[in-house]
């Protein structure tokens, strides 16, 4: 394909993706559909990974014009799919490709649609300064160059190596916003405040950086996240540089900042004769639905869960809390579930308490829940902010 054509061909299906996400009502504001019909995607996304819905272990397999063939290059950057870039914080070795399995995704370029609703709800004009925490391939940034000018537009990287190539692509594409390579935690060391802030990772606690490097009235969109991977999109005013408050929009899946990943060691499994044993209403599949599964992240704001076989091939699942060493193991038993808890906190009491308190309510959605900002404290509540249901975040290093 000459070069030409390919960018013929990119401008297609630029066209055709945007009429895809306008037609399924993900963008809306002109101005954004203008970005992405031209920004081109392809240059910040040169080669990739993408998953594959083998059963099985998650797996990932390679793209690139070399391997696929530079128009099946071209339709799967063009399709509204994450591409992942980069695994486990190690650089990917492209002299021989292969199948990826059993690893962790570090860094990608987001599925349009999940960019584009963010960017939408910054509900940003065109002078609008704006700061962005996560770089990744510099796409979402070029976006935002293209709506506010390269001028008006901050981003945060902490990888030296991903932020050096999104550099690159955006001089490419003929835009030039001021790069930092640093911990976002910390905030972006601006010397004025932003109108808007933006972060495309997930964080446990909005970081008190952001909210002194935004301007009283602006808005921070970003996404909380715990270590069972729950949680969502939030937007938030910032009120006086002292506080900031706001709404769930909807899920999101970002990957979490790495400063504040679980930690690599779960620690000492409880033996077979730790905790007491008791029977509950509730079994696992309540961490693994959605809206469930957000009230159970709240519960447990530092706890982590796998599955494992027991000796007789029954499967167990575990619950383990981090900060304090408190657990719970779920076992079927006939048509019910027990769990066996131990530690000085009660999780699955926890749990239990915060699905009674969500089900009184009426079950709502992660939507109907709000998020406060302190400078010493963060909470999540439901219905009313001063009296209704609430719960903390953890307060946590760079947060």
């Amino acid at each position: 394909m000459t070069e030409l054509d390919l960018d013929r061909t990119a401008a297609g299906l630029r066209h055709e993706l945007v009429e895809h996400l306008a037609a399924e009502g993900q963008v809306t504001d002109p101005e954004w559909r203008a970005a992405v019909q031209d920004v081109p995607r392809h240059e910040f996304a040169p080669r990739f990974y993408v998953m594959t819905d083998a059963p099985g272990m998650t797996t990932y397999v390679p793209i690139s014009p070399e391997l696929v063939g530079t128009e099946a290059w071209l339709r799967k950057v063009y399709s509204d799919e994450t591409l992942i870039t980069q695994f486990d914080g190690c650089e990917i070795d492209w002299s021989d490709p292969q199948p990826i399995r059993g690893a962790s995704p570090t860094s990608s370029s987001t599925l349009p649609s999940l960019v584009v609703q963010m960017l939408e709800a910054l509900d940003a004009d065109a002078e609008a300064t704006v700061t962005e925490y996560g770089t990744g391939t510099g796409y979402s940034s070029a976006l935002m160059c293209h709506r506010f000018g390269a001028g008006q537009v901050t981003s945060v990287e902490t990888d030296p190596g991903v932020a050096a190539r999104a550099r690159a692509a955006l001089e490419r594409c003929g835009y030039t916003p001021r790069l930092v390579v640093g911990n976002g935690l910390a905030g972006a060391d601006r010397t004025d405040r932003a109108a808007r802030t933006i972060a495309t990772m997930g964080v446990r606690g909005i970081p008190w950086a952001w909210l002194r490097e935004t301007q009283p009235g602006g808005l921070i969109v970003a996404t909380l996240r715990g270590w069972l991977r729950s949680l969502g999109l939030v937007r938030l005013v910032v009120e006086d540089g002292q506080r900031a408050t706001g709404r769930f929009l909807a899920g999101s899946a970002f990957m979490m900042a790495r400063q504040q990943e679980a930690p690599a060691n779960l620690g000492m499994l409880p033996g077979d004769d730790d905790g007491k044993v008791r029977e509950t209403p509730h079994g696992p599949e309540v961490l693994r639905m959605p809206d469930s599964g957000f009230v159970a992240q709240l519960a447990m704001p530092n706890a982590r869960t796998f599955d494992m076989p027991a000796d007789d091939g029954a499967l167990r699942t575990y619950v383990l809390d981090a900060a304090n060493e408190s657990f719970a193991i779920l076992s079927r038993d006939g048509d019910g579930w027990t769990v066996r808890e131990g530690g000085p906190v009660s999780l699955w009491g926890e749990v239990e308490r915060s699905l009674a308190l969500w089900h009184a309510a009426g079950a709502p959605t992660p939507t109907k829940f709000g998020v406060s900002v302190e400078p010493d404290r963060q909470r999540i509540w439901l219905e009313d902010a001063a009296d209704g249901p609430s719960w903390w975040l953890p307060v946590v290093p760079g947060a």
